[in-house]
Formats: C-alpha cells, structure tokens, sequence
C-alpha cells in the first residue's frame, strides 16, 4: 500500500506537480518507501497480461558512483558522435571527476524487461510513469537518467548486477528527497493533428 500522508492531493496534482529531481539530501529512502515504489509500478497496464518486468535496486552510493565513472566516457564519445547544441556543455559537465550522473541520489532502481515479451519496452515504460508518479505523491523526488542505459547493458555490468540474459535494462530511475523545491517548466500546449467528431 502506497503511504497515505498525501491523501489529500488529487490524482491530476500529482501529475501536474512531477518534477524531474537532480538534487537530493542525503536521507535514506527506506525500505516501506521502497515496496510502495514497486507495488504502484507492477499495477502499470500491461499487454497481453505479459508483466515482463523485474527490478535492479542500488541503495548503495558506491556502487553507483563507480557505474557513473564507467558511463561518463561513452557518454561524451556518444554526443561527440551526435552534436548537439549541448554538446559542449555535456563534455564539460560529464568530464568533471566530481559530477555523478546519478545526482548522488542515494537509490536507483533498474526496470528491466524480459526480451522475449514483444512489448517489453512499452511496459517497462508504464511501470516507470506509476513509480514516478507514486513517488512525487510520497514526497519523493525521481528522474529518468536514460544516459545509463549503454553502460547497464553492457555484459559484464549485467552480470555484476545479476541481469540474466532474459532481461534488459530499460528505465534507469533515480529516487531521493528533493533538496529543494523544483518550480514547474513550461509545457507546450498538446499538438492535435486529426480530430474528427461527428458532423
């Protein structure tokens, strides 16, 4: 059961307030939080019934500043490859020793999916938007660190974390207590390209 100290916010401000967190105290996030995080993500809808998820949890700071310092460099090689505006401020930002692509949030959790379900990844995707959302309505802070996803799929790192061959890591998220209270960004107005309506 998801914790009820929040009862009082409806659904829609839980989604309206969802914020990507890249600032976190250093307060752990316990186990209780934990098992409600992975209870909200397994009700995600699923096709076919499938449920081809399953779960990596690093409460360890360690071991994710040493999966960080292994990413940072095919991280930089990959926008090296693919300039962008923010190239440059990604080699910067990613060529500091200091800088953990993690934020140094003190948990991340690994939604992994199992390959041969043919909507793996669409699940595994549903499941991070509940986990997300239940998060923002327990006070928790969550941010998709997609940039992960090479380096969690490389074959010695699956095996470090006890990925078998049947699963992929598809949604790597970060959950903590925000630092600070993140202000809300501009969204653009949704883009309708057909709508039809009887005459």
């Amino acid at each position: 059961m998801i914790p009820s100290h929040k009862a009082e916010i409806t659904f829609f401000e839980v989604i309206l307030g969802r914020r990507s967190v890249r600032n976190y105290q250093s307060k752990r996030v316990g186990k209780i939080s934990i098992s409600s995080l992975l209870e909200a993500a397994v009700r995600a809808p699923t096709a076919m019934h499938q449920e081809p998820w399953a779960f990596v949890i690093i409460n360890d700071k360690k071991t994710l500043k040493t999966l960080s310092d292994l990413a940072k460099p095919s991280i930089i090689a990959n926008a090296k490859l693919n300039p962008t505006e923010r190239t440059q401020h990604m080699e910067e930002l990613f060529d500091n020793p200091d800088f953990n692509i993690f934020y140094d949030a003190g948990t991340l959790i690994i939604i992994c999916g199992k390959t041969d379900s043919p909507f793996y990844s669409a699940d595994c995707w549903l499941a991070a938007e509940n986990m997300m959302l239940a998060a923002c309505a327990m006070g928790l802070g969550s941010c998709v660190i997609g940039s992960a996803l090479p380096t969690l799929n490389l074959k010695d790192v699956k095996v470090q974390l006890k990925i078998s061959d049947k699963y992929t890591a598809v949604a790597p998220i970060i959950i903590g207590y925000p630092n600070q209270e993140n202000t809300a960004t501009a969204r653009n107005a949704p883009v309708i390209l057909t709508q039809i309506a009887p005459h």
